[in-house]
């Protein structure tokens, strides 16, 4: 199994970012094929300040497919393709680092 995770930091309008993202971006990527679950968390606290630098993280998404094989099939898709225009849309793509990860 291998997820694909999308660290955001603190927007400056946090409760329109989230607005716009659980409104918009995220149905699209529910619509992804090949996601097998998909979780969102809200980051509350971080144990080594600083870390991060200047930005701490404000949410992190986590899209899990069967294989990498699956991931790439879904990222190749026209579903995918939406969401990233969404992401950017929103003004999710100047927050966000994104990377992949197998479960082990």
């Amino acid at each position: 199994m291998i997820k694909y995770v999308a660290l955001y930091k603190q927007p400056a309008d946090a409760e329109a970012f989230e607005k716009a993202y659980f409104e918009s971006h995220k149905p699209l990527i529910d619509k992804l094929p090949g996601l097998i679950r998909q979780e969102i968390g809200r980051v509350t606290r971080t144990f080594v300040p600083g870390f991060f630098g200047e930005s701490e993280p404000y949410l992190i998404a986590e899209l899990y497919f069967e294989s990498k094989e699956a991931m790439k099939t879904a990222f190749a898709t026209p579903e995918w393709q939406a969401a990233g225009a969404n992401l950017t849309e929103i003004g999710g793509m100047e927050l966000v680092a994104m990377f992949s990860a197998e479960v082990v």
